[in-house]
């Protein structure tokens, strides 16, 4: 430990990849616990987002954490297009998610330097397109993404009058502050 301005800092052991995985499922309980209070109604009125609504944004993140994961992992996503809702009933979609997060964090802590560094071939489910990128920069665009979409989300909360609460890492549990 450290002492750092007032507080003392334990030192995280994970890697990038694990904190942004623990990141990312503390953020995704904090606003479903949240869009769990909105009537299913107003969470899937289109308030002329991306993808819509808070439910339609919502698939889309779990969608994009599915296509993504089934690449990495060798085991495909055979999901819909991209804006295609994957759950119409919220706790349906929450439970999935769940999954998935746990999955991803499962996944993460296994995440080898030499995989990262190895060139990763991929067809675009946005383009058809097939790419080929550093591994590292496509687990960092999946992780990106989800905050990407999280933004968007907390913007529709709060024009909605919902508090989507703090969202910065300092915040996330896994992250001692004395």
């Amino acid at each position: 430990m450290f002492k750092l301005c007032d507080y003392v800092v334990s030192m995280y052991d994970g890697s990038y990849y694990q904190l942004m995985a623990e990141y990312n499922c503390w953020m995704n309980q904090n606003l479903y616990s949240v869009c769990s209070a909105i009537p299913d109604e107003q969470r899937k009125q289109d308030m002329g987002a991306f993808f819509k609504s808070i439910h339609g944004t919502l698939n889309h993140l779990l969608y994009g954490d599915k296509a993504w994961m089934g690449r990495f992992t060798l085991h495909p996503f055979s999901g819909t297009v991209i804006g295609q809702e994957l759950y119409a009933e919220f706790e349906v979609l929450r439970a999935e998610r769940e999954t998935t997060d746990r999955q991803i964090i499962e996944w993460s802590r296994h995440i080898n330097p030499d995989w990262l560094s190895q060139p990763f071939e991929y067809t675009s489910n946005v383009d058809g397109k097939c790419r080929v990128l550093p591994t590292w920069v496509l687990v960092t665009h999946m992780f990106n993404h989800q905050t990407h979409h999280r933004g968007q989300i907390t913007t529709l909360l709060k024009q909605l009058g919902y508090d989507p609460g703090v969202t910065d890492i300092p915040w996330l549990p896994a992250i001692s502050i004395g």
